[in-house]
């Protein structure tokens, strides 16, 4: 299982480089299904891995000038802090069993596993789905909505503390529509939010277990090498194009989520 694991992780790399947004969402089911490792824990490494990844990601874009450092810093604050009081103060307070009905108990890990599963299938709807608005190449003076985007900013914040994905799913429709911004340059400002929070989320964990150091960069290393391929690929392939493809799947694995965690336990 440890090499289809590896493997996955360069995957991950390949679906943020080659279509901006979602690849993320593959971290946990990895961590969790191909190196068992426990779902609270996992989420805490996907942050990390998701935003060294991510952070080696916005280099190419910086140097194209397709990052636009305002946009990323008036959506970026909002869900830096969430994340960080999220991930410092939320998950910890998380009882270890949250409810019990007869035979069935809510533990963490599974309230946080169903989540994750109900956020991929939302992602999946927002890959598959085609939407013109996030299309169109604005030109012009750049306008913010301003409460939209601070408001969007801590809802992504606190996704991203709760299950470890990135959340480029959403913030990038958020910054076309919201910011007016390009969407290559929404990409690379996206690449640059996800690994500022992620990373300032995964420091701002309550250190309920110990880090596995090795283990993280061994993980992220096979994941950068990811985001370098998928890079090359989105010169040749058009990521939007690909999109609702990754999509289905990411609904598919969703839904194996649920019914694994609920009826095949």
């Amino acid at each position: 299982m440890e090499y289809v694991g590896y493997f996955a992780s360069i995957l991950i790399g390949v679906a943020l480089g080659l279509i901006g947004g979602g690849g993320s969402i593959l971290t946990v089911p990895v961590l969790v299904y191909l190196f068992a490792v426990e779902p609270v824990l996992a989420t805490a490494y996907s942050l990390f891995i998701v935003g060294l990844t991510s952070a080696v990601g916005t280099v190419g874009y910086f140097k194209k000038g397709l990052v636009n450092i305002k946009t990323a810093i008036v959506f970026g604050i909002p869900s830096i802090i969430a994340v960080f009081t999220t991930r410092a103060f939320i998950v910890p307070a998380i009882p270890k069993e949250i409810f019990s009905i007869e035979n069935f108990i809510l533990t963490k890990d599974l309230f946080l596993m169903l989540l994750f599963a109900v956020i991929m299938v939302i992602a999946s709807y927002t890959m598959i789905k085609k939407d013109k608005k996030t299309t169109i190449e604005e030109a012009g003076e750049q306008k913010f909505n301003y409460p939209l985007i601070l408001i969007e900013g801590a809802i992504v914040g606190v996704i991203t503390g709760l299950v470890g994905a990135g959340g480029g799913f959403l913030i990038i429709p958020a910054l076309v529509i919201l910011s007016k911004l390009p969407m290559k340059e929404a990409v690379g400002t996206s690449l640059v939010i996800i690994a500022a929070k992620s990373l300032i989320g995964f420091f701002g964990e309550g250190g309920e277990s110990a880090i596995d150091w090795q283990f993280l960069f061994t993980i992220s290393g096979f994941a950068i090498v990811g985001i370098f391929i998928g890079t090359a690929l989105s010169k040749k392939i058009d990521g939007n194009k690909l999109k609702p493809a990754f999509g289905w799947f990411v609904l598919v694995m969703g839904i194996y989520i649920i019914t694994k965690e609920l009826f095949l336990k």
